[in-house]
């Protein structure tokens, strides 16, 4: 069923073992999955804050080296009792709502399985129509490219990935009424650049079953103001892969950030405007 089984008891090929970076595989020509992944980020330190992103995507091996997907995205947030200058303008309660698509392709450089080492280039382009961090609409177009590698050990009982990230995005937010009297809502279209690096191990500690931790760091630029933020993620993850379905678990606390900081807030050694205290991620994934 395509390289990665060439190693015995390792997970299927391109079967997310991570909920936050990727391995280098791909799926064999001709086979595909359906994923359907569910993100909650909660807790700004102040307020209420809850915003669930689910993502229904579907995968197709084109060759045994390429795989495209597409996807389609819903946002739910529910957030009161906290405003931040630019970011949260109005309490909501809202979702899911459809918000975006999403076009990827993975092309595969070097199996783990076959070449002792993978890598891969992953790129994607994808459009919003409402803003993660608020719930309020707007639009935006992002380009994305990762290379990620994978490196098999003890026959696959451990698995390690590495992932490095390029991201850019354009947006526009629309006006809002009855803001707060000198409210800074800008509507002037904005270019973002965000970099980020991650990395992961995973333990098949039984059949079928491995558990792991993994970290991401990020960094967001915009064109005005430089550097406008940074996060350090990292937390523990299980996963399960049966013949025909694997489901991944992952909590992600923020351990460290930095950057700008709403008024008033008490947690100073964390960015807690556009990222929150925490993230869980549960993937569910069906090969066919």
């Amino acid at each position: 069923m395509g390289a990665a089984l060439a190693l015995p008891g390792i997970a299927h090929a391109d079967e997310n073992l991570f909920g936050y970076n990727t391995g280098a595989e791909t799926l064999p020509k001709g086979s595909g999955e359906v994923y359907v992944f569910n993100t909650l980020r909660s807790d700004k330190g102040q307020g209420t804050y809850r915003a669930v992103d689910t993502e229904i995507e579907g995968e197709y091996g084109v060759t045994d080296r390429i795989t495209v997907s597409a996807a389609a995205s819903f946002l739910t947030i529910d957030t009161h009792g906290l405003l931040i200058d630019g970011y949260l303008p109005a309490p909501i309660d809202k979702g899911p709502r459809f918000s975006g698509l999403e076009l990827k392709s993975k092309f595969n450089v070097l199996s783990p399985a076959l070449d002792n080492f993978g890598l891969a280039v992953i790129t994607s382009v994808e459009w919003k129509r409402l803003d993660p961090h608020s719930g309020q609409s707007k639009t935006e177009y992002e380009g994305k490219v990762v290379l990620a590698a994978q490196k098999y050990f003890r026959q696959g009982q451990i698995v390690w990935v590495g992932n490095l990230g390029l991201k850019a995005g354009h947006e526009t937010r629309y006006p809002i009424a009855n803001l707060p009297e000198g409210f800074d809502w800008p509507t002037t279209p904005e270019m973002e650049i965000e970099l980020s690096a991650g990395t992961g191990l995973t333990y098949r500690v039984a059949p079928n079953w491995f558990i792991g931790a993994e970290t991401q760091y990020t960094s967001e630029y915009e064109t005005e103001v430089g550097q406008e933020r940074w996060s350090l993620f990292a937390g523990p993850t299980i996963h399960y892969g049966g013949e025909k379905f694997w489901a991944t678990l992952t909590w992600f606390p923020q351990i460290k950030g930095g950057g700008e900081r709403y008024a008033g807030q008490t947690d100073t050694n964390l960015h807690l405007i556009e990222k929150t205290k925490n993230e869980f991620r549960l993937k569910l994934g069906m090969n066919f």
